[in-house]
Order: C-alpha cells, then sequence, then structure tokens
C-alpha cells in the first residue's frame, strides 16, 4: 500500500480493522463511509501473537492508496501510548503486540488503535441512525455492553476509551453483597441466559427472545430483568452526556422493538426527574459494519490524534 501522509478521514482510503476474540476483519474504507475492499478471518486462537491480524490488514489494504488506518478493539485503550491495555477476548499473547507504532511499522502508513464502541459511534454519528446530530451517545449490547459518546461533534475521551458504562453499578446492595451489580451484569446477552437459567430456563439470548415472543412467562420475566438493566443504562447515559438521540446496536438488538421499546420507556420516564429534552432512541443502521465504516471519520471525531 501507499501512503500520501494524512489521517483518517483524509483524502484517500482508511484501512479499518477489527479485532474480535472469534473474528478479525480488513476494510477499505473511502471517505464517505463505502466499504471498498473486506476480508474477514476466523481469529486464530492458537496463534502466539497478533501477526496474523497484521497480516490481514497488510493484504486488505495492498495495493491502495491509503491515508492511515484505524484499529478498533474490544477493550480498553491507551491512546497516549499507543496500545491496547487490556482486551480480555483476545489471545493471551497478543495485546503486547497490539501497538500502534508496531502495526504501523508493519503497514507504511500511521496506525490509530481505538475502542470498537467508539469506532462504531463515531460510524452510526457521520453515516448511520445519527447522521446530522452533533451529540450522540452510542450504547452496544451483545455478549456484553458497551458505549461511546460525541458531544458537540467529538468523541468524549481522555488518555483512556471512557463511557465504560458497562462497568457502572447499577445494584448497590447486590455490588456490596458480590453479586452481579453492574450495567454489563445485569443487562447484557451473557446477562440474559443467567436471568433465563435463574428462572428454569436453558436458553441463549436468541432462544429466550423466541420464548418471549411465544409468551413463555419464565422468558418474558428473565427479559424483562435484561431490558430494565440496558434501560437504566441508557438513561444514566442520557443524564451524562445530553445527547440529541441515543442509538442501540449490538447482537441484542436483534430482537428489535422487544429491547427498543422498554428501553424508551425508562429513558422517558418522568421519576425521578424528567430529563430536560426528550431524547429519541434508535436502533444501529451499520449493524456490525459500524467500527469499520466509523474509522473513514475517526480523524474528524477525535480530533485528529
Amino acid at each position: 500500500m501507499t501512503a500520501p501522509g494524512g489521517r483518517a478521514g483524509a483524502a484517500g482510503l482508511t484501512l479499518a480493522g477489527d479485532l474480535g476474540g472469534t473474528r478479525m476483519r480488513a476494510a477499505l474504507i473511502d471517505a464517505a463511509g463505502r466499504v471498498v475492499r473486506e476480508e474477514t478471518r476466523p481469529t486464530p486462537r492458537d496463534a502466539p501473537t497478533a501477526a496474523p491480524f497484521a497480516d490481514l490488514l497488510a493484504r486488505a489494504g495492498a495495493g491502495a492508496e491509503v491515508a492511515a488506518a484505524v484499529v478498533g478493539i474490544a477493550g480498553r485503550i491507551d491512546h497516549a501510548r499507543g496500545l491496547a491495555e487490556n482486551a480480555p477476548n483476545l489471545p493471551g499473547g497478543w495485546v503486547a503486540g497490539l501497538r500502534a507504532d508496531a502495526l504501523g511499522e508493519r503497514l507504511g502508513v500511521p496506525v490509530q488503535l481505538a475502542n470498537d464502541a467508539d469506532l462504531a459511534c463515531v460510524g452510526e454519528a457521520f453515516f448511520g441512525a445519527a447522521r446530522g446530530a452533533a451529540d450522540v451517545v452510542y450504547m452496544t449490547v451483545s455478549t456484553g455492553l458497551g458505549a461511546g459518546a460525541l458531544v458537540g461533534g467529538r468523541l468524549v475521551r481522555g488518555r483512556r476509551s471512557v463511557a465504560e458504562v458497562g462497568h457502572a453499578v447499577l445494584d448497590l446492595t447486590a455490588a456490596l453483597a458480590g453479586r452481579p451489580s453492574t450495567c454489563e451484569e445485569l443487562g447484557s446477552g451473557t446477562a440474559a441466559a443467567r436471568h433465563a437459567a435463574e428462572a428454569g430456563l436453558c436458553a441463549t439470548p436468541a432462544e429466550l427472545v423466541a420464548l418471549v415472543r411465544a409468551g413463555d412467562a419464565r422468558a418474558i420475566a428473565a427479559w424483562e430483568r435484561t431490558t430494565r438493566a440496558v434501560g437504566h443504562a441508557a438513561r444514566n447515559l442520557a443524564w451524562l452526556f445530553g445527547p440529541e438521540v441515543i442509538v442501540v446496536g449490538g447482537g441484542l438488538v436483534n430482537a428489535g422493538d422487544l429491547l427498543l421499546d422498554p428501553v424508551r420507556a425508562i429513558v422517558g420516564a418522568r421519576r425521578p426527574e424528567p430529563l430536560p429534552d426528550p431524547v429519541p432512541v434508535r436502533r444501529a443502521e451499520l449493524g456490525d459494519r459500524a467500527g469499520l465504516v466509523g474509522a473513514a471519520a475517526w480523524g474528524r471525531a477525535a480530533g485528529g490524534a
């Protein structure tokens, strides 16, 4: 690949990477957020380092005029040092090799690392369900629960990725007793499966949703526990960031209004105090490509960092 020099979102193409515990992807994205080329491979769990991912990025960018590369990782990113500090879903030896400088040397272009929820937030804000909004909250509800936020068109972040709402405590009594208590522990795909098991059901989140649609009382109770936690996580984010819109993505959003309607009801509730302005809750439009597409606008949203 050739590097004209620049940043993500500048003229030319952006090389986007998405590294997860089961799948790794690389894509070329143009300035309008269109996917020009995409490569996907299973994440090789037996590989000792992240070299297979670097190879995938190199193949996706081969022969193209690439301005910059942005790599999304489900974990905590140290932006100041350009490295992943924690990525619990990746193979054991991979995190040490996930450094922006090392990947940049391998690819021959500037590389930035990003939290995957932050990237998806940028994608939906610039090219998806929140187009035209400057103040946006994005929540991903899948195996876990994560979020990203834009205020004034800029991504909210510090030295490290922020808006880690999944780790925020929702139930203080449960936390003090050592029981599941955080947004992620109470409102995610993993939580939904646990709520189902506690109700005497052996069901994946998708199976639980099917049982809810069929009117199973135990499934409905388990699902309500899940959506209540997601709703309160969204309401807390609304109070923190004052968004024009909340976008919900991730695997659980496939439940459609079974998830979104309870979240909307909680975000719009008047107790204990109404939000200053009604905040619409929308389903994400870009699906699992939101993070890849977000790479094209990363430079604009992250302040060119």
